[in-house]
């Protein structure tokens, strides 16, 4: 038995496999940010899930946890983690996104959710062309960067009328609640972000239609194509890049860009992953 966690940092997608592969529980938790949170709070967030689902002495256990996994870190909680496990691997988001959607072959991997990010996975290594930046100065293509291109039109005066009073409706759109969501909320990526819905929703509309395209061929120009794209497949990964896959894959069509693949969430491509 082996036990796959994917951790964003508010949520944790857990899968329970049989030696051959089959499911045999599924279940969600809390999230962990190795970046963000004390390394007390995410091993109690581990342990509450390994005792009461009763997973100690499986095979192996697989985390894929948000933020930046230095060596302490993962010394820290593979220690922790080996009390319950023989086989231990902790790796980040990344790397999750790229052996979800490469498998064991190289390939280039994308993340497009309310952050993105880009990689090139060699089969078995990560490494990077392009870093993210953020919602503040980078996150082309995501939907955090589609909510910031929305609203900045929005304050100046510059979106259609219609949409503009569509928008008031739904949101409240005055010009202090915005620069709060922005600046003050406790998650102004996730503000940013879930106005994209919204958005899509008026696809049809040539100036959406225009916003949401400029959006996704910045993160083709300034993000994919710096990387081999002739020669490696790119696998996009994240709820945000799945629900715009018929938008996104005419576009990266017409840069030359080849998709291997789109998944809504990395889980099943790393269940995939480590019984093939």
């Amino acid at each position: 038995m082996i036990v796959i966690v994917e951790s964003g940092a508010t949520k944790s997608d857990w899968r329970v496999l049989s030696p051959d592969g089959r499911e045999l529980k599924r279940f969600t938790r809390g999230g962990t940010n190795v970046s963000t949170m004390r390394l007390e709070d995410i091993k109690a967030t581990l342990a509450e899930a390994i005792t009461s689902e009763g997973l100690s002495g499986a095979d192996g256990f697989y985390l894929y946890t948000a933020g930046v996994v230095t060596p302490e870190i993962s010394a820290s909680l593979t220690s922790f983690l080996k009390e319950h496990f023989a086989d231990v691997d902790i790796q980040n988001d990344l790397m999750g996104a790229a052996r979800a959607v490469c498998g064991h072959m190289p390939g280039i991997a994308a993340i497009i959710g309310t952050g993105s990010n880009t990689c090139f996975y060699d089969g078995t290594s990560v490494s990077q062309k392009v870093y993210s930046g953020g919602y503040i100065i980078g996150d082309d293509g995501s939907a955090a960067a589609l909510g910031k291109l929305f609203l900045a039109d929005f304050i100046k005066g510059l979106v259609p009328s219609e949409i503009a009073s569509e928008f008031a409706r739904e949101f409240d759109a005055s010009y202090a609640a915005i620069v709060q969501g922005v600046y003050r909320s406790p998650s102004p990526s996730a503000y940013l972000g879930s106005l994209a819905p919204f958005i899509l929703k008026r696809y049809d509309r040539p100036y959406i239609k225009f916003l949401v395209d400029r959006n996704f061929q910045a993160f083709i120009d300034r993000s994919l194509i710096r990387y081999d794209t002739p020669d490696y497949p790119v696998g996009i990964v994240g709820g945000f890049g799945w629900a715009c896959r018929e938008i996104i894959a005419p576009l990266c069509a017409d840069s030359g860009v080849r998709i291997s693949r789109f998944l809504p969430a990395p889980i099943d491509g790393l269940c995939e992953y480590h019984t093939r």
